[in-house]
């Protein structure tokens, strides 16, 4: 577990997950809407940027899709980038194009089990195909974006994309 700062303790009554949708306000969702949404299992391995994997986790939640449709944005989000942020404050950039198509997803569960508060617990985002950094632990609210901007791991250093398969860790990279 790698966490800068505290441990976030969310209860799942005072969870709540928004998508800011700019001057039409924001659509938000409850640990009970979340629990009535079509769930997914995912299968996947993961990526640390400390250099370390881990191979076939599993997890359940739901597909970001299905919260962007849920707030009516469907195929027509015309903004490229979003800033995904945390209970806590922590925040991390993401490319809309990575988290649409199965890509990116809430997760509740992780091995069965609810994900406890130091993994991210009551719920995270996890995209599995870039570095671990990049999936928001104790996640609170997304917002677009026109243009990318760094979030808190990317103003201190780190890639402001993270593909693995590129080691992409840090600014240089």
């Amino acid at each position: 577990m790698l966490t800068y700062g505290p441990t976030e303790r969310v209860s799942r009554a005072d969870w709540k997950f928004t998508i800011d949708l700019g001057e039409s306000g924001s659509m938000s969702w409850t640990w009970e809407d979340l629990m009535a949404m079509p769930q997914t299992d995912i299968h996947t391995d993961i990526h640390c940027v400390t250099k370390w994997s881990m191979l076939d986790s599993d997890w359940k939640g739901v597909d970001m899709d299905v919260f962007f449709e849920g707030a009516g944005l469907g195929a027509d989000i015309t903004e490229n980038y979003l800033m995904v942020r945390s209970f806590g404050g922590y925040t991390t950039n993401l490319p809309v194009a990575d988290v649409r198509g199965g890509k990116a997803y809430l997760v509740h569960e992780f091995d069965g089990e609810p994900i406890t508060p130091e993994h991210g617990g009551p719920v995270r985002m996890i995209v599995p195909h870039l570095y671990f950094w990049k999936s928001a632990k104790w996640v609170e609210s997304i917002r677009f974006m026109d243009e990318d901007a760094p979030g808190f791991w990317e103003t201190n250093g780190y890639h402001m994309y993270g593909d693995p398969w590129k080691e992409q860790r840090y600014w240089g990279d």
